[in-house]
């Protein structure tokens, strides 16, 4: 490393060469800097790659024999995998919510006309042309067209086709955010008469 004083004008006032001396031997003053260049061949960059830098790497076998170990420390709480009395319940939970959402969608028949309420976002009507199990995601789905231009696609998603509406109409929800019932198409003013 070289280091070098600057004065407050920043005029160089010289190289502070000596090793061996202690910085407050310098005349370095309020207002002074020290520019340090690294001379010790690193280059620019050198460890921004972290694949280049090597890692130490311990066998599975010399991990699991450690007892001061994150692994251990949970082990011994039965916490994260380790919890069985715990994963056990939750995927019981798991599979109840699972039977009441498949139970909630039998109860709605296609075509029937609904207000679907999502948290965050307004009361929407709509009509159900989709009930059951999707490719895109785990559990039981209701296909709503909207009444306005509210939604995501036209009916498919991933490739596949549920049902048919026009390109921003169709939408899935969750089964508990749909109630059927006579909810009659909005009408907003804007057909014109003829």
């Amino acid at each position: 490393m070289e280091l070098e004083l600057f004065g407050a004008e920043d005029e160089p006032l010289g190289p502070l060469a000596q090793d061996e001396a202690l910085l407050g031997s310098y005349p370095v003053t309020d207002g002074c800097r020290i520019h340090v260049t690294d001379r010790s061949g690193a280059r620019v960059g050198e460890f921004e790659d972290l694949s280049q830098v090597p890692k130490y790497e311990m066998a599975e076998s010399d991990y699991e024999k450690r007892t001061e170990s994150m692994r251990s420390f949970l082990r011994q709480r039965s916490w994260g995998r380790w919890d069985t009395e715990g994963s056990r319940r939750r995927e019981q939970e798991r599979e109840q919510r699972r039977e009441q959402e498949a139970a909630l969608a039998a109860t709605l028949p296609l075509g029937a006309r609904c207000e679907v309420r999502v948290p965050g976002q307004p009361c929407r009507r709509a009509t159900i042309l989709y009930v059951g199990e999707t490719d895109f995601k785990p559990g039981h789905w209701v296909g709503v067209r909207y009444d306005e231009p509210l939604g995501k696609h036209d009916g498919s998603v991933g490739g596949r086709r549920y049902f048919e509406c026009p390109p921003k109409y169709g939408a899935f929800v969750k089964p508990q955010s749909v109630t059927p019932g006579d909810f009659p198409e909005e009408d907003d003013g804007l057909e014109d008469e003829l």
